[in-house]
């Protein structure tokens, strides 16, 4: 019944097969987007359409499964129209020629108002409803299962409350005694389902209702899942109900756990139920109470051998670019390999032989070389048979993506620390000098907690590209995708933090509640942080090509120089096509382009690394006034001496007229507005793009946290994947090169 792409018939007969070995019984055809379900309601289906509903039909059963067709009219039906019953009643009459015996008729999610003609035909929306309702119910036969959706179908909804809505009032009294109606409870997506909330809308509709629970329901929000059990709901509630339905998530292979643990909960309060007729059950009786947390256990663990289905022995999964922008999964033998290309365009291209092998030999000595990730190869390999998921790496995956309501324990404490290190960064600040030690070691100890659950966040998304089937990776990954990102920005702030710049200026970021914005954790993360008011730095689509390399942003540590150098030239010998063969002095590209910055203010320096290394780096300067002059005084004169004239470097004199141009004002005008200044480099073979995204914003992040209000970034108007990038994340083009005396373009975002 959710709002989205519908799933698969073969998704759905796997669902038959799980709900047969849970013990489950119903299965309620009702997609929204499926146009001839709501939007071409009356539309008859296709003679192929029909086959696939037939085949539905008979898998359905052939499960032990009751299949139950809907139909949403209310978005356009005249309910007075005769022409409109025929073609309700053909609709309907052409899915019970196909075997269905189970139908329901939604009014849910509709306007209340009613056309003119409607208005003289009935006294109220309710009356058309009802009438329509019964006349298709006597049509049909009255099968034994006929469901109505009312259009307020919660107690949120109901006007003026649910024992006093007319509405409700006429639907209880109008409605054939033998149709049941669709109820969510208290709300569209509740916490809890009450007895006594039940009783209420029971005495109201004058019947039992059916629940049709959204607890699991994710369409309403792009970027959350729910992987937690069915809970808050007590299995006695079973007595007060005519059934219940669960609204599942858009993406199908996440329903195992809400799915494995509602027939849990079923089969407890049938049990208790028998029990109780023997005698033997009670109040106290323990055996037949459903527990979510034992449910969450046992479906965990079947869960463990659904997630993953191994490769045959010696083959590859490779994932493989083709024309540019179309993948393909390609399952081959070891010694196939040398018959494919998997070279990304652009990516390695540039990078010369050398450089490319000492990338690789620093894996083994690499921070990353404990985590899950595999070496870089060309293109990169998505899936090389790694070990499945850990019941510890499904556990935090089912934390972190809980339910509506709720967060599990690892996400709870993710947050919960999160807070806590913002509000006491100044034990750590370097302005702080009377802190007691033993606060400032708590601080650290705490921030290396929060740290650690980042990297298993990221080791958590690294293992879901390379250890689960397909079908599980591609409807699980934007979710660890995303949460993996805002980690990556989080952890840099902590990192940040306890390097004891911060001057707490705007650190506290949006005062709000959390559970105010969507997106989960992922969006209580990021609302956290100074710069989460700004969606767009967070909200993108994911990659087309899933890719299993760790990645990690830190600030800067002086051992990196060497590094970020070799990486600055290596982008500028690309960027002219051919390795510069004048003999020139190896930091000359490196003191132009970032010495300064890493020189003067190293604090608003980040770096972004991989397993093989540090691949890109952004660098800040909070004030760039003062920046300016601390260059011409300071930097500029220990660049002189070090390049001077005659030392039989053909173009190192070019380069410090350069180093000097660099050092030109900027108008006031933009200053004002644009206090800050950045610079973002970053190898070409990171084919997630969206890390380079996450390392900017982990900078901004900082930028922000210190009091600064905008910032800029300077570059060459030819370099169009620079502004392409740059525009996506907000910044706009604020001067062009002839304000500036020299050829560039400036682009400006406000935090």
């Amino acid at each position: 019944g959710f709002y989205g792409r519908p799933w698969s018939m073969e998704q759905r007969k796997v669902l038959f097969q799980w709900m047969q070995r849970w013990e489950l019984n119903t299965y309620l055809y009702g997609p929204k987007d499926d146009l001839k379900h709501r939007l071409l309601w009356r539309e008859v289906y296709s003679p192929e359409e029909e086959g696939q509903l037939r085949t539905l039909i008979v898998e359905s059963e052939k499960r032990g499964l009751r299949f139950v067709y809907s139909l949403s009219p209310g978005q356009d039906i005249v309910f007075s129209s005769s022409c409109d019953l025929s073609l309700l009643k053909r609709k309907l009459r052409q899915v019970s020629k196909l075997g269905c015996q189970a139908f329901a008729i939604l009014f849910d999610d509709i306007d209340h108002s009613l056309c003119q003609a409607d208005s003289q035909a009935f006294s109220s929306f309710a009356h058309a409803q009802v009438s329509v309702a019964n006349e298709i119910y006597r049509f049909l036969g009255e099968p034994p299962v006929f469901l109505f959706c009312p259009t307020e179908y919660c107690g949120s909804l109901c006007s003026p409350s649910v024992s006093k809505s007319p509405y409700l009032m006429t639907v209880g009294e109008d409605l054939l005694p033998n149709i049941s109606i669709i109820w969510t409870g208290s709300k569209v997506i509740s916490r809890e389902l009450s007895v006594e909330g039940l009783s209420e809308v029971q005495s109201v509709l004058q019947r039992p209702p059916l629940v049709w629970d959204n607890l699991h329901a994710n369409d309403y929000d792009s970027r959350r899942l729910f992987l937690g059990p069915f809970k808050g709901r007590y299995p006695q509630l079973a007595t007060q109900l005519r059934g219940l339905l669960l609204n599942p998530n858009c993406e199908f292979e996440a329903n195992y756990i809400p799915l494995h643990t509602l027939g849990t909960w079923y089969r407890t309060g049938r049990e208790e139920k028998k029990g109780k007729k023997r005698g033997e059950g009670g109040e106290g009786n323990e055996e037949h109470q459903y527990c979510p947390e034992m449910a969450l256990s046992t479906a965990l663990h079947d869960w463990m051998e659904e997630l993953s289905q191994p490769l045959q022995p010696g083959c590859l999964c490779v994932c493989v670019r083709v024309c540019g922008c179309v993948g393909v999964w390609v399952v081959l033998k070891r010694s196939q390999l040398s018959l494919i290309s998997t070279v990304h365009p652009d990516v390695d291209s540039d990078l010369e032989g050398g450089d490319r092998e000492e990338r690789e030999k620093k894996l083994h000595n690499n921070q990353f070389q404990q985590g899950p990730g595999q070496p870089r190869s060309p293109g990169g390999v998505l899936c090389v048979g790694k070990a499945p998921l850990s019941e510890s790496q499904i556990r935090l995956l089912v934390g972190l993506h809980y339910l509506p309501h709720e967060h599990g324990p690892s996400a709870q404490r993710l947050l919960q620390d999160l807070t806590w290190l913002k509000e006491h960064c100044h034990l750590v600040s370097a302005n702080d000098k009377k802190g007691p030690p033993q606060k400032a070691e708590e601080w650290r100890g705490r921030a290396a907690g929060f740290l650690g659950v980042c990297e298993e966040i990221a080791a958590l998304h690294s293992s879901v590209v390379s250890g689960v089937r397909k079908a599980v990776l591609y409807d699980l990954y934007p979710y660890v995708w995303d949460l993996r990102n805002t980690a990556l920005v989080a952890k840099a702030f902590i990192c940040w933090l306890g390097c004891g710049t911060t001057t707490g200026a705007e650190l506290l970021g949006v005062e709000s509640e959390p559970w105010v914005f969507k997106g989960g954790v992922s969006g209580e993360l990021q609302m956290l942080l100074p710069i989460g008011s700004n969606s767009e730095l967070f909200s993108h689509p994911p990659p087309l090509f899933p890719t299993s390399r760790l990645y990690n942003i830190r600030p800067y540590h002086n051992k990196d120089k060497a590094e970020l150098y070799c990486m600055v030239r290596q982008l500028q010998q690309g960027a002219q096509g051919s390795p510069d063969s004048s003999p020139a002095h190896p930091d000359l590209i490196g003191d132009r382009c970032l010495g300064p910055c890493l020189t003067l203010c190293p604090e608003y320096s980040m770096v972004l690394e991989d397993e093989l290394g540090v691949c890109g780096c952004v660098l800040g300067v909070v004030d760039v006034r003062s920046f300016a002059k601390r260059c011409q005084t300071c930097w500029m004169p220990a660049m002189r001496d070090k390049y001077p004239p005659r030392t039989g470097h053909a173009n190192s004199q070019e380069v410090l007229q350069q180093m000097e141009e660099d050092q030109g004002e900027y108008p006031d005008s933009l200053l004002y507005h644009f206090p800050s200044q950045l610079r973002l480099d970053a190898l070409p073979d990171l084919v997630d793009i969206s890390v380079t995204r996450c390392l900017l914003t982990a900078l901004l992040t900082a930028l922000k946290a210190n009091g600064s209000h905008g910032v800029f970034c300077e570059m060459q108007p030819t370099d169009r994947m620079r502004l392409d990038f740059l525009t996506k994340l907000g910044f706009l083009e604020i001067i062009r090169g002839e304000a500036l005396h020299r050829a560039g373009v400036v682009l400006g975002r406000l935090l």
